[in-house]
Protein backbone atom coordinates (compact mmCIF):
# COMPACT_ATOMS: atom_id res chain seq x y z
CA UNK A 1 0.00 0.00 0.00
CA UNK A 2 2.84 2.39 0.86
CA UNK A 3 4.44 1.94 -2.59
CA UNK A 4 1.14 2.71 -4.33
CA UNK A 5 0.60 5.89 -2.31
CA UNK A 6 4.18 7.01 -2.95
CA UNK A 7 3.93 6.37 -6.71
CA UNK A 8 0.55 8.11 -6.85
CA UNK A 9 1.90 11.12 -4.96
CA UNK A 10 4.87 11.35 -7.31
CA UNK A 11 2.83 10.86 -10.48
CA UNK A 12 -0.01 13.16 -9.47
CA UNK A 13 2.56 15.91 -8.80
CA UNK A 14 3.20 16.22 -12.54
CA UNK A 15 -0.51 16.68 -13.23
CA UNK A 16 -0.97 19.12 -10.34
CA UNK A 17 1.99 21.23 -11.45
CA UNK A 18 0.78 21.23 -15.05
CA UNK A 19 -2.76 22.28 -14.11
CA UNK A 20 -1.41 24.96 -11.79
CA UNK A 21 0.82 26.30 -14.55
CA UNK A 22 -2.06 26.32 -17.05
CA UNK A 23 -4.23 28.25 -14.55
CA UNK A 24 -1.45 30.80 -14.02
CA UNK A 25 -0.82 31.27 -17.75
CA UNK A 26 -4.56 31.60 -18.39
CA UNK A 27 -4.85 34.23 -15.63
CA UNK A 28 -1.86 36.20 -16.96
CA UNK A 29 -3.35 36.13 -20.47
CA UNK A 30 -6.67 37.28 -19.00
CA UNK A 31 -5.06 40.22 -17.21
CA UNK A 32 -2.90 41.33 -20.13
CA UNK A 33 -5.61 40.99 -22.78
CA UNK A 34 -8.29 42.51 -20.54
CA UNK A 35 -10.73 39.76 -21.45
CA UNK A 36 -13.89 38.90 -19.58
CA UNK A 37 -13.66 36.22 -16.86
CA UNK A 38 -15.79 33.31 -18.06
CA UNK A 39 -16.92 29.93 -16.75
CA UNK A 40 -14.04 28.35 -18.73
CA UNK A 41 -11.53 30.49 -16.82
CA UNK A 42 -13.16 29.54 -13.50
CA UNK A 43 -12.95 25.84 -14.38
CA UNK A 44 -9.28 26.08 -15.36
CA UNK A 45 -8.43 27.66 -12.00
CA UNK A 46 -10.69 25.19 -10.18
CA UNK A 47 -8.91 22.21 -11.75
CA UNK A 48 -5.57 23.62 -10.54
CA UNK A 49 -7.02 24.11 -7.06
CA UNK A 50 -8.51 20.60 -6.90
CA UNK A 51 -5.33 18.95 -8.19
CA UNK A 52 -3.20 20.65 -5.54
CA UNK A 53 -5.65 19.73 -2.78
CA UNK A 54 -5.66 16.08 -3.86
CA UNK A 55 -1.86 16.20 -3.86
CA UNK A 56 -1.95 17.62 -0.31
CA UNK A 57 -4.28 14.90 1.00
CA UNK A 58 -2.24 12.11 -0.59
CA UNK A 59 0.96 13.75 0.69
CA UNK A 60 -0.38 13.92 4.25
CA UNK A 61 -1.35 10.24 4.13
CA UNK A 62 2.11 9.41 2.82
CA UNK A 63 3.72 11.59 5.49
CA UNK A 64 2.12 9.66 8.34
CA UNK A 65 2.85 6.18 6.96
CA UNK A 66 6.36 6.84 5.65
CA UNK A 67 9.58 6.08 7.48
CA UNK A 68 11.04 9.40 6.29
CA UNK A 69 7.96 11.41 7.26
CA UNK A 70 6.50 11.88 10.71
CA UNK A 71 8.13 8.71 12.09
CA UNK A 72 11.57 10.18 11.39
CA UNK A 73 11.07 12.78 14.14
CA UNK A 74 11.92 10.10 16.70
CA UNK A 75 15.33 9.61 15.05
CA UNK A 76 18.03 11.41 16.98
CA UNK A 77 19.96 13.86 14.83
CA UNK A 78 17.42 13.68 11.98
CA UNK A 79 17.39 17.45 11.57
CA UNK A 80 21.14 17.39 10.84
CA UNK A 81 20.59 15.24 7.73
CA UNK A 82 19.51 17.57 4.89
CA UNK A 83 17.60 14.95 2.84
CA UNK A 84 15.69 13.75 5.89
CA UNK A 85 14.97 17.30 7.06
CA UNK A 86 13.59 18.10 3.60
CA UNK A 87 11.16 15.17 3.53
CA UNK A 88 10.06 15.30 7.15
CA UNK A 89 9.78 19.06 7.70
CA UNK A 90 10.54 21.46 4.86
CA UNK A 91 8.63 19.79 2.02
CA UNK A 92 5.35 19.27 3.92
CA UNK A 93 5.41 22.63 5.73
CA UNK A 94 6.22 24.77 2.70
CA UNK A 95 3.71 22.89 0.54
CA UNK A 96 0.95 23.39 3.10
CA UNK A 97 1.74 27.12 3.03
CA UNK A 98 1.76 27.05 -0.80
CA UNK A 99 -1.61 25.33 -1.03
CA UNK A 100 -2.99 27.76 1.55
CA UNK A 101 -1.90 30.64 -0.72
CA UNK A 102 -3.54 28.95 -3.71
CA UNK A 103 -6.75 28.56 -1.71
CA UNK A 104 -6.62 32.23 -0.66
CA UNK A 105 -6.25 33.20 -4.32
CA UNK A 106 -9.30 31.10 -5.20
CA UNK A 107 -11.33 32.68 -2.39
CA UNK A 108 -10.27 36.21 -3.32
CA UNK A 109 -11.22 35.63 -6.97
CA UNK A 110 -14.73 34.59 -5.89
CA UNK A 111 -15.18 37.84 -3.95
CA UNK A 112 -13.81 40.05 -6.73
CA UNK A 113 -16.31 41.92 -8.86
CA UNK A 114 -14.23 42.75 -11.94
CA UNK A 115 -12.66 40.30 -14.37
CA UNK A 116 -9.28 41.97 -13.97
CA UNK A 117 -9.37 41.51 -10.18
CA UNK A 118 -10.37 37.85 -10.58
CA UNK A 119 -7.52 37.14 -12.99
CA UNK A 120 -5.02 39.08 -10.83
CA UNK A 121 -5.83 37.21 -7.63
CA UNK A 122 -5.48 33.87 -9.41
CA UNK A 123 -2.26 34.92 -11.16
CA UNK A 124 -0.61 36.29 -8.02
CA UNK A 125 -1.58 33.69 -5.42
CA UNK A 126 -1.31 30.65 -7.68
CA UNK A 127 2.14 31.87 -8.83
CA UNK A 128 3.33 32.33 -5.26
CA UNK A 129 2.07 28.85 -4.43
CA UNK A 130 3.78 27.34 -7.47
CA UNK A 131 7.09 29.02 -6.61
CA UNK A 132 6.99 27.65 -3.07
CA UNK A 133 6.11 24.17 -4.32
CA UNK A 134 8.95 24.20 -6.83
CA UNK A 135 11.36 25.41 -4.14
CA UNK A 136 10.69 22.44 -1.86
CA UNK A 137 10.23 19.54 -4.29
CA UNK A 138 12.76 16.81 -3.45
CA UNK A 139 14.31 16.96 -6.92
CA UNK A 140 16.79 14.20 -6.14
CA UNK A 141 13.87 11.77 -5.77
CA UNK A 142 12.33 12.86 -9.09
CA UNK A 143 15.28 12.15 -11.38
Amino acid sequence: MYNFIQKFHSGWAYLALLLLLVAIINAIIGVTSKKEFTAKDRKIALFGLIATHIQLVVGLILYFVSEVGFKAFSTEGAMKIPALRLTMLEHPLINIIAITLITIGWSKHKKATSSEAKFKSIAIFFSLGLLLILARIPWSLWF
